[in-house]
């Protein structure tokens, strides 16, 4: 049994492999945020994990994603993605020594990046279907990410809104794995 990845071929190939992946970050992110939300009040070590393991899923299914869309455009963006998720789960861990004004700041500027990356990978995939909500997600992540280096300098920042941002993201995907199964059995 191979354990590589094919890449699918062709349009309706790449749908249906982002689908999975989307489903796959809907529940990750679900559950991810309903365990960090109970430890939100301050970074323990438990805490500091997740915060460091949330860029790194990230990464891991960027990788995923620039395998499968091979076909369908450049993954450079992709790859561009993956180095800022690195990098941001090393400025995390880093970041939670220092206490929660630390990581609104690095989080926020990851999820301004992250966010921008997401919007313009998405918008040429409109084809395919399902990438109205990635558009609005990316969107709105730039927007949020400026909000959480903004509440970094307030009087009492908190973890728990950075932390449940997780979940609108998580709808987003919800929103876009669905569509990608409609798309697909229109074509």
């Amino acid at each position: 049994m191979s354990t590589t990845l094919a890449a699918p071929s062709g349009i309706s190939g790449t749908a249906s492999a982002l689908r999975k992946l989307y489903f796959v970050r809907f529940a990750f992110a679900l559950v991810w945020a309903g365990v960090m939300l109970t430890m939100a009040d301050e970074i323990t070590p438990a805490g500091g994990v997740l915060l460091v393991l949330y860029p790194l899923f990230d990464v891991g299914a960027a990788v995923y994603d620039a395998r499968v869309s091979r076909s369908t455009g450049s993954p450079r963006l992709l790859y561009v993605n993956m180095a800022v998720s690195t990098l941001t789960a090393i400025g995390l861990a880093v970041a939670a020594t220092s206490g929660i004004p630390a990581v609104l700041r690095v989080w926020g500027a990851w999820a301004v990046v992250a966010g921008a990356v997401q919007l313009i990978v998405a918008v040429p995939r409109r084809a395919m279907g399902g990438q109205w909500p990635m558009i609005l997600s990316g969107g709105i992540s730039v927007l949020a990410g400026a909000s959480f280096i903004a509440m970094a300098g307030g009087d009492k920042p908190e973890l728990s809104s950075a932390v449940s941002y997780a979940i609108p993201g998580a709808v987003f995907f919800l929103l876009s794995a669905l569509r990608l199964g409609r798309s697909a059995k229109d074509k």
